[in-house]
């Protein structure tokens, strides 16, 4: 029970009289007795009625609360839910309302107070804004009743508990995999290739056409049918793509409006969700950090599905990251040749154990390295310089450019094999690299 506002009116209304009674009574002394008479009696009837209204405000009252949120969030993103109070009643409610929504989220529309008439109901709309994706809790709405006279509030937890998911923005990924798909234009920052016009899983025969290669004309069809005849290729299908992620401390790092583990979630997304299109398998493990994850490789929506719900609260750990512990653990679990893509940000001292752990996993299976690359590395290069400070920082930021492009150098690894880009532009770069290996039959 908390005060309402109503009662410190009248509390202070109250007192006010008494301090006027005091002023009356000091010029005329003979009313003072008469005051007092008035004064305590009106005070000892509020008192009574506090009392009485706590009573009866006691019990819990005969209210249902019902919220409704979907079970889902896309984080970022601003969604609706609905709270609504019915009431059960013979009295009308005042009530206020708050709901318990997860700690961090953007809210706006509550506290709501409303009054609802006996036997109906109030529906109550605000909206949230998750900023952490993981696993989210929503508590039981704080709901605060008026006692029936107005002179106390009473707090109630009522209404249901609801645990809530936080996945990647999706509608931001099915944009960005279209732009990014689309081989006739360029598009997010992705280079688009001649398509080759041949793969490398036969598909059907038919007449030729004016550009085909000659290799591609089936001379005993032509032979039978007295006219030329061309074999048509499809890309492969039936490849696995697996992600080797790391979680490790060097992928909090915050550039351009997100960290770098978020830019590079949202790559392996687009590169999942194009690769299950594409009639290939994918699969995911994560290193840097305590109990790596091991999503085994499968096909379909139904395996894209499984790696989001997979990866959905992944985040990066204060941990360095052990690439040939990661190789060796990969090396284990994959006996099929597969794509591997290990997605890091290397640093001049990885040289050795990345080299090693890319030739431990070239053995078997083709490996794309991408390593995102600090934007505020290449905006301090490019800024102008006016004074000593700002002429060291370039300096540095120069050197450690340097070192780290020796360090890439010396894993030995073609341009083929290793995306070195910053972190908004990894998705086209990689679904780029994906679509070229298709073509190109090399998987």
């Amino acid at each position: 029970m908390t005060p309402a506002r109503k009662l410190l009116q009248w509390v202070l209304a109250w007192g006010g009289i008494g301090l006027v009674f005091s002023v009356l009574a000091a010029f005329a002394p003979a009313l003072k007795s008469w005051l007092a008479m008035a004064f305590w009696p009106a005070g000892a009837a509020l008192l009574a009625a506090c009392v009485v209204d706590m009573w009866r405000g006691w019990p819990a009252p005969l209210l249902l609360v019902e919220r409704q949120a979907q079970g889902v969030w896309p984080v970022g993103v601003w969604h609706n839910v609905a709270i609504t109070l019915r009431n059960g009643g013979a009295q009308p409610l005042h009530v206020e309302l708050f709901d318990d929504y997860p700690a961090g989220w953007d809210m706006e529309g509550l506290p709501h107070a409303s009054t609802i008439a006996p036997g109906g109901f109030v529906t109550v709309t605000y909206r949230l804004r998750p900023q952490r994706r993981g696993d989210a809790h929503f508590g039981q709405p704080h709901v605060r009743v008026a006692t029936p006279f107005g002179f106390w509030l009473r707090s109630h937890r009522l209404g249901p508990q609801l645990d809530v998911k936080v996945f990647p923005d999706f509608s931001r990924l099915l944009g960005q995999t279209l732009m990014a798909t689309d081989r006739r234009a360029p598009a997010a920052g992705a280079i688009r290739r001649r398509r080759r016009g041949e793969g490398t899983d036969f598909r059907q025969l038919r007449e030729y056409r004016q550009g085909d290669s000659l290799r591609a004309i089936d001379w005993k069809a032509t032979a039978r049918q007295r006219k030329p005849i061309s074999r048509e290729y499809q890309e492969e299908r039936d490849q696995q793509v697996v992600f080797l992620l790391d979680c490790g401390r060097r992928m909090a790092a915050e550039d351009e409006g997100g960290t770098h583990f978020g830019h590079a979630l949202q790559a392996v997304l687009t590169l999942g969700f194009v690769a299950q299109k594409q009639g290939d398998a994918v699969g995911l493990m994560s290193f840097g950090h305590e109990g790596p994850r091991w999503l085994s490789p499968h096909k379909g929506r139904a395996g894209f599905d499984r790696l989001l719900a997979g990866i959905y609260d992944l985040h990066p750990r204060e941990q360095a990251p052990d690439y040939v512990q990661a190789a060796g653990a990969l090396m284990r679990k994959l006996s099929k040749r597969a794509f591997v893509v290990l997605i890091t940000n290397l640093r001049d001292e990885d040289d050795l154990a990345m080299r090693n752990a890319c030739e431990l996993l070239g053995t078997r299976h083709m490996v794309l390295c991408a390593s995102l690359r600090e934007q505020a590395l290449d905006a301090a290069v490019a800024a102008e310089v006016g004074d000593f400070a700002q002429a060291l920082r370039q300096s540095a930021a120069v050197h450690y450019l340097q070192q780290r492009r020796d360090a890439i150098h010396r894993l030995g690894l073609r341009a083929s094999s290793l995306v070195d880009v910053a972190p908004v532009r990894l998705p086209g770069a990689l679904l780029n690299r994906y679509l070229d290996i298709k073509e190109s039959g090399q998987l």
